[in-house]
């Protein structure tokens, strides 16, 4: 009754949302609850990187035959370099009752969901598009064509938003990362996570019901 597999957790949202620093805080803040899921690449690796921590670094090679043989749950190519969640190790995790957490783009996200309808997703968006003007405008580290270039992007994605779970407001961070655990910590309990909790208590009771 006790054990419980871990959950799969997407987090998407428009760029400049915030969604990277939620992922940071929520991992300090509950750093033996939560898992991020770590992405091959065939990107080099750069100074201070270790296989294995940052990514699964593979070659070129390595990453087609992983494609071929089925085993992302979702990739794509950046830049010339491709990225992908290694399915093994996601359900590795999940298996041993450790929530682990992807933060993947929305298309990705929605690849996910394909393979696991039972992943939980969860949207982040600032308060309004003026708010998330300003965010990328204070980044300070994009020119304007990027940040035009972001929000086009961005609105292209708010039509996909209805196929998230939850929506995460990002107004204040402190509040946002407590929504989030409290969401994952909550569907933990829904019934159709706990069927076999379900049906175990189910079996155990029909002894009363036969009047015994």
């Amino acid at each position: 009754m006790n054990h419980r597999n871990g959950l799969i957790i997407v987090l998407s949202g428009f760029s400049g949302a915030g969604k990277g620093t939620i992922m940071k805080n929520l991992l300090k803040n509950y750093p033996d609850m939560y898992h991020l899921s770590i992405s091959a690449t065939t990107r080099d690796m750069r100074p201070g990187e270790q296989d294995g921590r940052e990514y699964f670094f593979k070659t070129r090679e390595e990453f087609d035959a992983m494609i071929a043989n089925g085993e992302f749950l979702e990739y794509a190519t950046f830049n010339g370099n491709s990225y992908g969640t290694p399915k093994a190790y996601v359900e590795q995790l999940a298996n041993e009752g450790k929530d682990v957490i992807l933060e993947i783009e929305v298309q990705g996200a929605l690849q996910v969901k394909e393979i696991f309808p039972e992943a939980l997703l969860l949207f982040v968006t600032p308060p309004s598009a003026q708010t998330l003007k300003e965010r990328l405008v204070g980044r300070g580290t994009e020119s304007e064509d990027v940040i035009c270039q972001r929000l086009a992007i961005s609105a292209k994605e708010s039509h996909l938003m209805e196929k998230y779970d939850y929506l995460i407001v990002n107004d204040v961070l402190e509040n946002s990362v407590r929504e989030v655990h409290e969401i994952i910590q909550c569907e933990h309990f829904r019934t159709a996570r706990n069927k076999s909790a379900i049906q175990e208590m189910q079996k155990e009771l029909t002894i009363f019901s036969k009047g015994e």
